[in-house]
């Protein structure tokens, strides 16, 4: 099969304190919670979805809140950086934003051509705001206090720290359909296409093979997604890394989308997501994220699961 994918479907984190990490991404970074639902795995905590007003794919970011979870390790064999797109000629309202929420930011060199802001979420996770004048279908949200015209459009592109280059490009090229596009000292960019416009087009590889190897914990990423447009793709997509020797999962269901994970040579956890059906299956657009969702199998659980939550108030959606 012919991978070609068409993009980052969304980033999952770990983080600690449920409500510090929604008053961030809501306010601060003026995403939208499109999804309070559950770990699947782990009902026990939540896992809460950010992204723009319908949550389309390549604009979500996801956590996994645990009070009380110890701060992870940023290093190898970990997706280091998270980037989202903002429109080219922002970043200085984000950083008088940033700044009047007492939220450090710095703006390093330009980076291959790119002018980046840097900071870290309330649990330590990198990010960065990166002007972009790519065009990007998605619909920004405007109800969390970021002017449309400055608000995030979508996921730019994640940076994987990694001791050894050659597995990762090697994955990356020959079995995920990426392309090697540029190159600036020990980073290394791969392309989803030539133009790499749109959102979730980029992957940045750093090869340090002195970095410390990172430990998976709260402000740290658990996994990167990719997209597959549907679910007989993403069941070929399945087949070909199972002949490749790839260990890869079987097809498990999310209930807004579909997916599998494996882990590429340098020990990040990946998965291929199916676009649909998306987070407007189990509720209206319009009152996405305002209750906690469920799938079937766990709605029999639902008062259990409930008091076993931490409290969460989301300002205008409660």
């Amino acid at each position: 099969m012919d991978v070609r994918p068409s993009g980052i479907h969304h980033v999952t984190a770990i983080a600690s304190d449920p409500q510090a990490n929604a008053g961030f991404y809501l306010n601060a970074l003026g995403m939208r919670l499109v999804k309070r639902t559950v770990n699947f795995d782990a009902p026990d905590t939540y896992h809460l979805y950010y992204g723009d007003r319908a949550g389309n794919p390549g604009t979500v970011m996801t956590f996994f809140p645990w009070p009380d979870a110890p701060r992870g390790r940023l290093g190898a064999g970990q997706a280091t950086t998270t980037s989202f797109s903002v429109p080219e000629g922002s970043l200085g309202w984000w950083q008088r934003h940033l700044a009047s929420l007492g939220i450090e930011a710095a703006r390093p060199a330009e980076r291959l051509e790119e002018d980046v802001l840097s900071l870290r979420d309330p649990d330590g996770l990198q990010i960065e705001l990166v002007a972009s004048a790519d065009f990007h279908d998605t619909d920004p949200w405007d109800g969390g206090g970021v002017p449309t015209e400055h608000a995030i459009r979508g996921i730019r592109a994640v940076t994987l720290t990694e001791h050894d280059l050659e597995g990762t490009a090697a994955m990356l090229d020959g079995r995920l359909g990426f392309r090697l596009a540029a190159e600036q000292g020990n980073r290394f960019r791969f392309h989803t296409n030539e133009a790499a416009a749109g959102v979730g087009t980029v992957v940045d590889v750093i090869a340090d093979p002195r970095a410390q190897r990172g430990l998976v914990a709260a402000g740290t990423v658990h996994h990167v997604a990719y997209r597959a447009p549907d679910r007989p793709t993403q069941d070929g997509w399945r087949r070909t890394l199972a002949a490749d020797g790839v260990d890869v999962t079987e097809i498990r269901d999310r209930s807004y989308f579909t997916s599998i994970y494996f882990r590429e040579p340098g020990g990040v956890l990946l998965e291929i997501a199916t676009d649909g059906p998306g987070f407007d299956y189990d509720e209206p657009l319009l009152e996405l994220g305002r209750r906690l969702r469920l799938p079937p199998w766990l709605e029999p659980k639902r008062e259990q699961i409930e008091r076993s939550l931490p409290e969460l108030t989301v300002p205008g959606q409660d």
